[in-house]
């Protein structure tokens, strides 16, 4: 019986003492952000791996996802002779939850898990320390540029995500299932409204902000996760850990955003 308490006072503790390292994480990397001199060619090679590599993964995404909402929702409208409503319930779907949503994901598993592993090798081959020994901000040499990047490409990237999608829900409706161009249209501009968009956006920046946080974070301490270990297999549980709390978190945040601002 004191066996049980100890183990359950002992995880307690480590995952309370994680929450704040992870907390005090944020705040020394959104310092580092502001901290001169900035790395704009860094920034700008991260805006390239995070942002522009991933164009291809979000394009063949958001198709066939747009062309699959076309399909179900013209099954599901026609029901109710309401198939002139399939460019509202796309173009909705697509702004205010799938969008933001399946963007933040597929850059979690492509880029997230990246900057993850980067940080998580250079901790356990001793680079960071040899930044802290020289007197040079780990915050600000490696985590700041990838903060600015994601920052910004997942906002551009949700974006591209929802034209596309939008152009996938009109091919599958209009040029496969022969719904009218103009209703199509005409229904998406009745519907949405410059709410439907901010809400897209604020999504996306939260979401941009929670991959980027934990991510960075579960690398830069991947010598005191438990159960990590040391070397590759450690690097490899903990990349594989940050990927999964960024997806939950993200889904748990977008039901929270979505309460509050709907």
């Amino acid at each position: 019986m004191f066996g049980l308490i100890e183990k359950t006072g002992e995880k307690s503790r480590y995952h309370v003492s994680d929450i704040g390292r992870m907390g005090c994480f944020l705040v020394a990397a959104i310092a580092g952000v502001f901290k001169p001199p900035f790395r704009f060619r860094a920034t700008l090679e991260q805006l390239r791996e995070i942002g522009v590599n991933s164009v291809g993964v979000i394009f063949f995404t958001a198709l066939f996802t747009g062309m699959v909402l076309g399909l179900q929702g013209y099954y599901t409208l026609r029901k109710f002779g309401s198939e002139g409503m399939l460019g509202s319930a796309v173009a909705l779907s697509l702004l205010r939850e799938l969008g933001p949503v399946l963007t933040a994901l597929m850059v979690t598993g492509r880029a997230g898990s990246a900057m993850c592993a980067e940080i998580g090798i250079m901790r356990n081959s001793e680079q960071i320390d040899a930044l802290e020994c020289m007197a040079v901000d780990p915050f600000r040499y490696l985590v700041a540029p990838k903060f600015l990047a994601t920052m910004i490409a997942i906002p551009v990237l949700t974006l591209i995500f929802n034209v596309v999608g939008i152009f996938g829900g009109y091919i599958a409706g209009v040029g496969l299932l022969g719904v009218n161009p103009g209703a199509f249209v005409s229904g998406m501009q009745a519907s949405v409204v410059n709410k439907d968009i901010s809400l897209g956006i604020i999504k996306s920046l939260a979401f941009a902000l929670i991959v980027v946080w934990v991510c960075t974070g579960r690398g830069y301490y991947v010598h005191r996760i438990r159960g990590a270990g040391f070397g590759a297999e450690g690097v490899s549980r903990v990349t594989t850990q940050a990927v999964v709390i960024s997806s939950i978190m993200v889904l748990v945040w977008d039901y929270l955003i979505t309460a509050v601002l709907l």
